[in-house]
């Protein structure tokens, strides 16, 4: 699950980085509180790289999916790519589960613990 979350929090971060300059290009907005917001969404997208395995990662990126899809509010486009990423990420977490739950079961059947007849 690792893997397939950690390659979709770095899509979203090349992703905000973008959304980022498009955003400096609206005269209500300060450069400063643009970068600020993406900056720490980018520095977010790069923790839970790390955290997604962990108690609660998943929820924290669920909640990154959801400021993402908001920032549509700022960006129009992000509706869109905000509902992208956020099936993505729905995969990423579906799927890799899956696959942990596959390595298990094989892992398991490779090395079979028996017990010593002696």
């Amino acid at each position: 699950m690792r893997t397939l979350c950690s390659s979709t929090l770095i899509g979203e971060f090349f992703v905000i980085g973008f959304a980022g300059l498009v955003a400096m290009k609206d005269p209500d907005l300060s450069t400063a509180t643009v970068w600020t917001v993406s900056g720490v969404a980018m520095f977010l997208c790069l923790v839970l790289c790390g955290l997604v395995t962990r108690p609660g990662g998943v929820a924290l990126g669920w909640a990154l999916q959801i400021a993402l899809i908001a920032s549509g509010f700022v960006v129009p486009i992000m509706y869109f790519l905000g509902a992208i990423f956020a099936a993505l990420w729905w995969a990423s977490v579906h799927y890799g589960r899956k696959v942990d739950e596959a390595k298990a079961r094989f892992a398991a059947q490779a090395n079979p613990s028996t017990p010593d007849a002696a």
